[in-house]
């Protein structure tokens, strides 16, 4: 690997720990670009979701003042997340990497409307607020599969579920989504390292810019405004989407 490629690959992982930690979506940076400099799409894949983990954790660790009093919900919701996330690493080392293709650009663009809707839908749902109930704690598993398999925009997806079926401020929910989305790559980083071909010097390198992009995402999110934050999540999908359709 070259000076240059290592430079690239901690810019990357400094820009993905960011977005992530504010929004999801940062490995839409990073898999092209590993992909670029000549790695095969699935070393590229499972190094990419090793190494973003650590950025995950720097994000949630970020958010650790508004993650105050929500534990309970945590263990909850913490559970469909690893179940998520290993069925959804077992498929990606099981599945052709074109099972989801279709569908996965469908969803972040339901997700994307969902968040854009979210104050009038939650206003509708109250009845399902508390821990979120059966609803969400089965959207939740199900992005995990979605986040284990792949994950780009992981993170819009599971702030549009928690944004409908939890009645708090959008802070507080983006902080649970960093904690949520951290133990889907957690558990598949996991089954990565025992059954898969991790790149560990690409890995290393993504984890040393994702930390500090982690701390970064964490002090600018919470600084942007309610219908800011949704607005940059709307946008972002979007952009996932279209991305992914036009590939």
């Amino acid at each position: 690997m070259s000076l240059l490629a290592a430079l690239a690959i901690v810019g990357v992982g400094l820009l993905a720990g960011t977005i992530n930690t504010i929004v999801g979506s940062g490995s839409l940076i990073t898999f092209p670009t590993l992909l670029a400099l000549g790695y095969p799409p699935v070393v590229a894949n499972v190094s990419n979701t090793v190494g973003l983990i650590a950025g995950s954790i720097s994000g949630a660790i970020g958010y650790r003042r508004e993650l105050v009093g929500q534990w309970p919900r945590l263990r909850t919701l913490g559970m469909a997340s690893l179940a998520g996330g290993l069925t959804g690493g077992i498929l990606l080392l099981a599945l052709p990497a074109s099972v989801f293709r279709d569908v996965v650009p469908v969803l972040i663009l339901v997700a994307c409307a969902l968040v854009a809707l979210q104050p009038r839908l939650a206003a509708r749902e109250r009845r399902l607020r508390a821990h979120g109930g059966l609803p969400l704690f089965a959207g939740v598993f199900l992005t995990g599969i979605y986040g284990g398999y792949f994950g780009a925009a992981q993170g819009v997806m599971l702030i549009a579920l928690l944004g409908i079926f939890l009645d708090d401020k959008l802070q507080r929910l983006n902080a649970t989504k960093n904690v949520l989305a951290a133990l889907v790559n957690g558990i598949a980083a996991v089954l990565f390292i025992v059954f898969a071909d991790v790149d560990w010097a690409v890995a290393g390198l993504l984890a040393a810019g994702a930390i500090a992009g982690g701390q970064v995402g964490a002090t600018l999110g919470r600084r942007i405004p309610p219908n800011w934050l949704r607005a940059a999540i709307v946008v972002v999908g979007v952009a996932v989407a279209v991305r992914l359709l036009v590939r």
